[in-house]
């Protein structure tokens, strides 16, 4: 892959000889796990383990199963852009990089479902958040995750526009680490530049917004009109928490087999940001 210039130059060598093989017809949908609206799918959660019970040791992508208490239009809560979003990006993962995940007996590569209660939940890599207006903690969920995070654990949380889930978010995740400050994250950080090179945090709506809106991306309107990259490290440096806000990240890695436009418009940068969030964080 070019180094040089931003990300959107590289595209035409990081497209033509990866994605676009991969757009038509190319998506192994996972088999179906919980409610939609549309299907249902039995959710995986614990870790992935081989026929003979044994936890695959390799890369796990972690969702945390938390309790909504409050309501969010056009959100489903924990399980948003479940479960396309982690299959697709575990995939993409493994082909972009040197990272081997795991894989459940029957073949899945490993995204689960854990809960901050969960004693597996200091086996995840780091845990991914979506919808995070929508949260609520309890004390004993605060607790845990403050320990999971303190011994080297880390949240990336997307998903979640405009004030109102700003504060929803920034309160609840400030009843976990309450010494630590939220500060956003500039272009010229390492996050950008961790593989692909982002000159900027992409704003992708959902794909249901952007076709009912008439091809705009910021789904809370003024309110939600400049994307985010935001984080929250120790006194080393190491991060935290880093969180996306006004932008669905995670849509652009679901929907990459559902819509050429969206695909081409908002994909890449998805997959090229998410890529750089968790391998800057793993080596950190």
């Amino acid at each position: 892959m070019e180094k040089e210039g931003s990300f959107l130059r590289s595209k035409r060598v990081w497209i033509p000889l990866v994605l676009v093989v991969l757009f038509a017809g190319f998506q192994a949908r996972p088999r179906a796990y919980w409610s939609t609206g549309r299907r249902s799918y039995p959710i995986r959660e614990g870790l992935p383990k081989a026929s003979n019970g044994v936890v695959d040791r390799g890369f796990t992508f972690c969702r945390l199963l938390y309790q909504d208490v409050v309501n969010e239009s056009g959100g489903n809560g924990w399980g948003t852009d479940y479960p396309g979003s982690d299959h697709n990006f575990i995939v993409r993962l493994e082909e972009l990089t040197t990272t081997k995940p795991s894989r459940w007996a029957d073949g899945q590569p490993g995204y689960a479902v854990v809960r901050a209660t969960d004693e597996e939940l200091f086996e995840c890599p780091f845990i991914f958040m979506s919808d995070v207006g929508t949260v609520g903690f309890r004390e004993l969920e605060v607790e845990r995750l403050r320990e999971y995070l303190l011994k080297g654990g880390l949240i990336y949380v997307d998903d979640f526009w405009g004030t109102r889930a700003w504060q929803r978010w920034s309160g609840e995740i400030a009843r976990v680490l309450p010494e630590y400050p939220i500060v956003d994250v500039g272009p010229e950080h390492m996050i950008m530049h961790a593989l692909y090179q982002v000159p900027d945090v992409p704003q992708i709506p959902s794909i249901q917004f952007w076709r009912s809106s008439g091809r705009r991306t910021s789904e809370r309107g003024a309110d939600s009109a400049t994307p985010h990259l935001r984080a929250i490290f120790d006194d080393e440096g190491r991060p935290l928490v880093i969180m996306t806000h006004n932008t669905d990240i995670a849509d652009g890695w679901e929907r990459e087999g559902e819509d050429e436009e969206f695909f081409y418009s908002f994909s890449p940068e998805a997959y090229a940001l998410g890529i750089n969030i968790i391998l800057y964080a793993m080596s950190h």
